[in-house]
């Protein structure tokens, strides 16, 4: 079992009962933390001088959807409706296994090289179990931490999700791992019918697994006030976007252990909105982040953080400016707060707060190294200002689990020249389906924008709202 000392660093912790930045060590042993402080000694170790780097917990992007990974900025002037149309109701369908495999690794080890060291990897598009499967696979490869939230495509809204493969992947080579685990993406109260939503999220509460769900585009369905009434939100219930969502209903969550993740940068573009962090800091709560779908938006955490933090300081002072006539005060949040929902925050709504988001004794060795010494960061007043505008190119390594994924800015995923070369055929092979011209393409295209559009109009209209 490897020992290694990581010496000389600008450390980081994000614990809450640290200071913000420390000049410490950080011992690691095997997969874990063994101890952190000043000028530690301990054999039989590799000692690492990191003069002028600054160490943060792995990044955890709590909201991914690596499978489109191929697709990469083919939609970034999408609309929702375009979104939902091209990608899911003509893309997804052309998806084969491989497909999966390809952009979930790809996905992958492009969130590590950008310091991210977990993923909520929401894969709506197992249409078979091959599909999944494949998708692990592209996990495994990589070497990521991740909860692989197994969904279904799109047009399933009616069917209560297939908890026999859940126990299949429960089971099989996600159960046997000590880096990944597994979840459930489902339709949830907003796209299912009251009964379906019980019912999964029911199965997910017997199963101890997260439970992940979308609320966007509109205001909460009746099968809010069913899953309030039978008591199932929990730690382990996860709302992404939160659109609609009221403070009375945001507290409710929040009171019943449930989180929010926010995809600012997909939000802001597609129009969801970015309210539901005002509504969470307001009950004494924080967000998760996440980057959303690589097919409209790059999936930089970092950017996420910043612009989130950005948003709400931008709300504060309109707020401020309408009162009084002058900007804030003061910054209502700091560069810390962002930087704990890229991390902390997000591995509280993975369900693994025990195990990450924070560099602590007994932890897993999720680890980030920030060059501080290049130009962009020179000089580093600030350690956590610095961590938090840092770019992929300040990642010199990544470490998961104990283990080098990025080392000197050199990934360690194999041969990533091969894995580049795949997914542009992947990609270039699915577009073109999206792009075919005939007759029959183009019908098809049509009728799948008007029942998308239709659905949207119907999660939009004011019923069924969740009472306080």
């Amino acid at each position: 079992m490897s020992r290694i000392l990581l010496r000389g660093a600008q450390v980081v912790t994000m614990s809450p009962h640290r200071a913000d930045a420390e000049d410490i060590d950080i011992l690691i042993d095997g997969d874990r933390i063994a101890e952190i402080g000043d000028r530690l000694r301990a054999d039989d170790v590799e000692t690492v001088d990191l003069s002028g780097r600054i160490v943060i917990p792995g990044l955890v992007n709590a909201h991914l959807h690596t499978w489109q990974t191929a697709l990469r900025f083919a939609g970034t002037d999408w609309t929702l409706p375009d979104y939902l149309a091209q990608a899911h109701g003509v893309a997804a369908r052309h998806y084969r296994p491989e497909d999966m495999r390809i952009g979930t690794a790809a996905g992958a080890v492009s969130q590590i090289n950008s310091g991210v060291t977990t993923i909520g990897d929401w894969c709506h598009n197992c249409s078979t179990p091959e599909h999944a499967d494949a998708a692990v696979e592209g996990l495994q490869q990589a070497g990521v931490r991740a909860v692989f939230l197994h969904g279904t495509p799109h047009a399933l809204r009616d069917r209560p999700h297939d908890t026999r493969e859940i126990d299949r992947l429960i089971d099989g080579a996600i159960g046997a791992s000590d880096q990944l685990s597994v979840g459930m993406a489902i339709k949830g109260p907003q796209l299912s019918k009251p009964d379906v939503a019980l019912a999964d999220l029911r199965a997910a509460t017997e199963r101890g697994v997260l439970a992940s769900m979308h609320q966007s585009a509109g205001a909460p369905g009746t099968g809010w006030e069913a899953v309030r009434a039978a008591g199932l939100w929990g730690p382990l219930t996860n709302i992404v976007h939160g659109t609609g969502l009221t403070d009375d209903t945001v507290r409710e969550l929040v009171d019943a252990g449930a989180t929010i993740t926010s995809t600012p940068e997909n939000e802001l573009g597609q129009g969801h909105c970015t309210a539901v962090v005002d509504h969470l800091l307001r009950c004494g709560a924080a967000p998760s982040l996440g980057t959303d779908t690589e097919v409209v938006v790059a999936g930089d955490m970092l950017v996420a953080a910043r612009l989130c933090l950005a948003q709400h300081r931008g709300t504060a002072h309109a707020h401020e400016y309408q009162r009084t006539g002058l900007g804030a005060p003061q910054m209502p949040l700091t560069a810390k707060h962002a930087l704990s929902w890229a991390t902390l925050e997000g591995a509280r709504a993975l369900g693994l707060a025990d195990r990450i988001g924070t560099i602590e004794p007994g932890k897993q060795a999720d680890l980030v190294i920030l060059d501080g010494r290049m130009l962009n960061l020179w000089p580093s007043h600030d350690p956590v200002a610095a961590a938090l505008n840092s770019t992929t190119a300040n990642i010199e390594s990544v470490m998961v689990a104990g283990a080098w994924r990025k080392r000197d800015h050199v990934l360690l995923a194999g041969p990533v020249d091969e894995l580049m070369d795949e997914l542009q055929k992947s990609g270039e092979r699915i577009l073109r389906e999206i792009r075919r011209t005939g007759v029959f393409a183009r019908v098809q295209r049509r009728v799948v924008q008007q029942v998308v559009r239709r659905q949207l109009r119907h999660q939009a209209q004011p019923h069924g709202r969740p009472k306080p």
